[in-house]
Order: C-alpha cells, then sequence, then structure tokens
C-alpha cells in the first residue's frame, strides 16, 4: 500500500484515540463504531504510534470534505440560455419559452435545497458522532484498565499453576505468560446476552448479534524453531486442462427428489476433487488446538482443556463456506492416509462399509488421539440437500481424560435459484470422564438473519453450574468467557472480558471454483517419492479423482461412471464376508477401531492383501487391467 493510500485508510478509521493510564504500552482506537484496544512493545513505540496517528488526523481534517461539499452547493448555478435559443429557433413565442425557463429553474431549485438539506444531516450526524466518540472513549479507557485488570486476576487464579510452557499463541505455537494477556485485546461493540434485561425463558441463550465484529489485534507474534522434517507442499491446484462444461441441476436432480444423496449419480461438475475419506482429515486443520488442550489439562486446568476441545470441535466447519461441490464417495476398502510432521499428524481412514456407507478414521497428535466413525444420511428436497452424520467421534489425552461428540446437521440451500449457500445447525454435546461437559447450540440460519453462523453454548461443571459461555462463529472463531453471562449484572459487557480460542485462517490467494482453503489443497497432492509408498487403495491413485482436479473433465466423467459401475458390485463383496483391512468392528462400543499394523505396512511396503480397487472389475475379482 502506497503512503496516500495507507494516510487515506488511517484518517477514514481514526476518529479519536487515547492512551493507557495504568499501562504504558496500551492504547485505545475509537473509530465511532467500535473501539480498538491495542499493545505495543515498548511506551517509545506507543508514543510513536500516538504521533502518526495525530499528525494523520492532522493532515486529513475530518471536515474537509464536508466544507468542499457546502461550497459546491452554494456555487452551483445554471444558465437557460441555450434553452431561450433552441426554443426561438423552433418558433415558440416568448410566453411559453418564459413557462419552460422557469419549470427548469424550478426543479433546479428543488435539487439545490435537496443537497443542502443532506449536507446539513451529514454535518449534524457528524457533530452527534464526534460527541459521542468522547463520551464513549472516555467511558472505554477509564473502565477497560479496571474491567481487564479484574478480568486478568480472574484468569490469574485458574493459570496459577501453569509455566510459561502452557501458553500458546494462535497458530498453536508456545509463547510466553506475559504475552498470553495480549488475547484480552478486541475489536467491541455493545453486550451479547439480553437475557440480563428480558430475562430467560426455559433456559435458551439470548444473545444480541454483536460479536460479529470482535477481532484479536495482538501487535507482534513469536516465532518458535521447530523441529520437524520440512515438507513443501503445493499452495494452488494445476491449471484445468479443459473448459468447464455447463451442466442443467434441475435436470439432474428433479427426479431424484427425497432418495439418498450416496444413491444419485451425479455428473463430475457437482464434485471437489477430494474423497470424503481426505474430507475427515480436514476437519483437523486446526489441530493445533487438542495439542493446546493437552497442555492444559497436564498443567492442571481442565476448564481450559475442555474449552480448547470445543473450539476445535468447531473449527471443523470453517472450511465448508462456499464449498458447494460434494466430496467423491470412496469405493469399499478405499484408504487415505496423511503424516503432517509440521502438526505432529499421522492420520488414517478407511471406508469399512458400503451399504450403509460408514468411513472410519483414527489420528494421532501430540499427547492425544481421535477416532471414530461416520454414516451420511444425505437427502435431495428439491431445492435443498440435507446431511445427517450418525457417529460419535472419541478424543482420548494421553493422561487417559476422554471426550466425546456427535456433528450436527448440514443444509445446502438454493440448489435450483439464488445463490447456493451451506448451513450447520443443530446441538452438540461434549461430554467425557473429567470435570466437565459442553453443550453448544448451532443457530439455524433464517431467510432474513443478518448474522448467521453464530454457536453459542456453555461448560457445565458435575453439579450442572454454568463456569464458562462459548460464543463465536463456525466460519470465524470462537471465544469464552469466565461463568455465565446471562446472570451477569445489567450493563455488564463481556466483551471486555471475552478471550479468543480459535480464529479461522485466511483464505488462499488463489481462489477456485471449489473454494478450497490452503490446507485443503495439499490433501489431494502427491508428494516427491509419497506414490512409492502408499497403498494402492489410496485416494490419491483413483484416477477420476485425479483427472477432475487436473481439469480433464472428459476422462473424469468417463473414470467415474466406470469406477461407480463397479461400486455398484461392492454390495455384493460385503455380503460375501468381506472385511475391511485396517479397521474392525468393536461390538461393544459400537463403533470401527483401529486395528494398527498400516504404518508399519507403509514402512516395509507390503501391501499384501491391498487389492487395486481403482482397476476393472471382472467376477468377484479386481484386476490391475
Amino acid at each position: 500500500m502506497d503512503g496516500e493510500r495507507l494516510s487515506t485508510s488511517i484518517r477514514d478509521l481514526v476518529s479519536a484515540f487515547r492512551e493507557s493510564k495504568s499501562d504504558d504500552k496500551r492504547f485505545y482506537i475509537f473509530t465511532g463504531t467500535k473501539t480498538l484496544y491495542l499493545r505495543t512493545d515498548s511506551r517509545q513505540d506507543r508514543e510513536a504510534w500516538i504521533g502518526a496517528l495525530a499528525s494523520v488526523k492532522k493532515l486529513f481534517p475530518q471536515r474537509s470534505l464536508g466544507n468542499r461539499i457546502a461550497l459546491i452547493i452554494d456555487e452551483l448555478s445554471i444558465s437557460t440560455e441555450k434553452l431561450k435559443l433552441r426554443l426561438l429557433e423552433e418558433g415558440l413565442d416568448q410566453r411559453l419559452i418564459k413557462d419552460c425557463e422557469e419549470i427548469m429553474l424550478s426543479e433546479f431549485s428543488e435539487l439545490q435545497r435537496q443537497l443542502k438539506l443532506l449536507h446539513e444531516g451529514r454535518v449534524t450526524f457528524l457533530d452527534t458522532l464526534k460527541h459521542l466518540e468522547a463520551g464513549n472513549l472516555d467511558v472505554e479507557t477509564s473502565g477497560t484498565d479496571e474491567g481487564l485488570s479484574q478480568s486478568n486476576e480472574n484468569v490469574g487464579s485458574r493459570r496459577s499453576s501453569r509455566t510459561d510452557s502452557d501458553v500458546f499463541n494462535n497458530n498453536g505455537e508456545k509463547k510466553h505468560e506475559e504475552e498470553s494477556d495480549q488475547d484480552k485485546f478486541f475489536d467491541t461493540e455493545e453486550d451479547f446476552c439480553d437475557s440480563i434485561a428480558g430475562g430467560r425463558t426455559n433456559g435458551a441463550l439470548k444473545f444480541i448479534e454483536c460479536f460479529d465484529n470482535m477481532k484479536n489485534v495482538p501487535l507482534k507474534t513469536e516465532n518458535v524453531d521447530q523441529e520437524y522434517p520440512h515438507v513443501e507442499r503445493r499452495k494452488k491446484l494445476p491449471d484445468p486442462a479443459q473448459k468447464e462444461k455447463g451442466v442443467s441441476l434441475w435436470s439432474m436432480i428433479k427426479d431424484n427428489v427425497g432418495k439418498d444423496l450416496t444413491r444419485v449419480c451425479l455428473p463430475v461438475y457437482f464434485n471437489e476433487p477430494i474423497s470424503s475419506l481426505q474430507k475427515c482429515f480436514e476437519d483437523l486443520e486446526y489441530s493445533y488446538l487438542l495439542d493446546r488442550a493437552f497442555e492444559w489439562g497436564r498443567g492442571g486446568d481442565s476448564l481450559m482443556r475442555i474449552l480448547n476441545v470445543a473450539a476445535f470441535a468447531v473449527s471443523g466447519y470453517a472450511s465448508s463456506e462456499g464449498r458447494h461441490c460434494k466430496p467423491f464417495n470412496p469405493l469399499l476398502g478405499e484408504t487415505y492416509e496423511a503424516e503432517y510432521p509440521d502438526k505432529g499428524l499421522r492420520f488414517f481412514s478407511e471406508k469399512v462399509s458400503h451399504h450403509p456407507m460408514i468411513i472410519a478414521c483414527h489420528c494421532e497428535g501430540r499427547g492425544w488421539k481421535l477416532w471414530g466413525d461416520s454414516n451420511l444420511r444425505s437427502k435431495f428436497w428439491g431445492r435443498s440437500i440435507q446431511v445427517d452424520p450418525v457417529g460419535v467421534l472419541t478424543l482420548e489425552f494421553d493422561d487417559g481424560e476422554v471426550f466425546q461428540w456427535s456433528k450436527v446437521t448440514t443444509s445446502i440451500y438454493n440448489l435450483i435459484f439464488g445463490k447456493v449457500y451451506c448451513d450447520h445447525h443443530g446441538t452438540m454435546q461434549i461430554k467425557g470422564n473429567g470435570l466437565f461437559s459442553c453443550m453448544l447450540k448451532f443457530k439455524e440460519q433464517s431467510l432474513i438473519d443478518r448474522n448467521p453462523h453464530q454457536v453459542q453454548g456453555f461448560v457445565n461443571d458435575k453439579m450442572g453450574k454454568k463456569v464458562a459461555t462459548l460464543f463465536g462463529k463456525w466460519d470465524d472463531s470462537m471465544y469464552y468467557v469466565a461463568g455465565d453471562v446471562c446472570t451477569k449484572p445489567r450493563g455488564y459487557n463481556p466483551s471486555s472480558d471475552a478471550t479468543l480460542l480459535w480464529k479461522r485462517s485466511m483464505p488462499p490467494p488463489n481462489l477456485t471454483r471449489y473454494n478450497l482453503s490452503s490446507f485443503a489443497i495439499t490433501l489431494n497432492e502427491l508428494t516427491p517419492g509419497l506414490k512409492d509408498k502408499i497403498p494402492p487403495t489410496d485416494s490419491r491413485l483413483r484416477p477420476d479423482q485425479r483427472h477432475l482436479e487436473n481439469g480433464e473433465y472428459d476422462m473424469a466423467n468417463a473414470e467415474k461412471l466406470r469406477l461407480e459401475t463397479r461400486q455398484r458390485m461392492s454390495r455384493k463383496l460385503q455380503e460375501n464376508g468381506w472385511k475391511p483391512r485396517w479397521f474392525r468392528n468393536d461390538v461393544g462400543e459400537g463403533t470401527f477401531r483401529y486395528v494398527g499394523g498400516y504404518w508399519e505396512a507403509r514402512e516395509e511396503k507390503k501391501w499384501d492383501g491391498c487389492p487395486c480397487i481403482f482397476g476393472q472389475f471382472t467376477g468377484d475379482v479386481i484386476s490391475d487391467s
């Protein structure tokens, strides 16, 4: 950004600013709609910031544009001379010409009057805003220091047993305890709990939509040296080899209303170049939250552990915003592995049942294991698709604490007319064998909802007491406040105490029609040497999915048709006693559990019993041809 644009941006942003009286590194900027709480590295840095802000405001007075508008309005004039000459040429008499002049001048006079009214209204608004800024900033700065100090004392009582190594930044990296206080500086608006004034009905959550613009704004982060082998991953998908052809969605779904989505044969254009097996791993993009949860619990803070687990459970939905294509339905026995040493992750998944379609997965992280299986029940409803996940996710930390939860319903709307959008709604309960449980409510978006994607919830102790309140959006961020905000006194502003748990990563610069996140773009990549290590059942080797990623749509459609024909015979295989290779159905738990051996087989490159499921299917055997 050049100097002129930067100055103009700061001029438009800054209405007033003030230094903190209790902290010589902190200052505040009031924009007229929200307050930014900022903290610098040193007192000298704060002085430099304040000086720069003052200089910009002096160079670009707020009223300059309004004054110019007033002068322009006063100097506006109109001449009717050309009109009079043209009418004389047409032979009109003087009386008619004079009437035309009066009509034109009257219309111009009305326009000038309206412009003056608009300008006067703007001046009045700016004057009112200026007074509100001054008053509001005085309140914010006087109350914020005390509020933050009180908040720090409350949180400090819970953190007293922890060391510096227990605190992490937003990227999952460790940072010092002093720096963790920056997590309390946010944009702020109004209270988000109107039940203080209006009461609560049947214990329902009543939040005002104020956290829409809350953002964490620390001014520095700490880089930590990583001790893992670096793997260079791609930043974008390959450029399409073909131009995509248009397909009528209505012609595809009009005869399939109410049917199971997994039984509907759709052209490859409705898919994204990722399988459902890979989609399971995509939910672990923000796995640092579980790393952080493990550290909190190891330090004796069970509350912070479940708060981070809850943020992780929400974060898995973030990448679904703007994703309108469906993942590929895996073939029976299809697998997917993911080894991300930079994240400390080792993940494996397998399609273990064709009817019903069940995918099982197992992941190992830093101090924790996550496993589960999922049976997606999906249906067309004419203008929408509804997906109801059936299954339980289990998270076990190395110290023995266990959490379990199930996913909420996903719906895709406006398939026929309007802009297609995705929404998640329902209640998610996170339970375990520890001290706390959590309930999260994913609010269903309405037609007139101006603040969609909201998630609200509480953490309860074993006695049912609400010890923390969570709020945010599944596509943006999650925050928490200690205690039950619905019992706070009138006028309580929770945003002053809110702490950021999770923030969505920025989207990649090279967006495609699939709207894949930077993390999702890497999932189907065959990094150097990987093809020789993975089994022939891995999703990366699936031909129709690979052709789609390369933009080879004709070949992708042909391969998809071939594989779906082969897939229809999978039910017969399953009925004849086919068993998954790496998972077994635990009758006691009612779920599929990883039996081990995959990574050992990978090390030795022994894939006995792993057929080439992407080859030709003849009778009861699968050939490589």
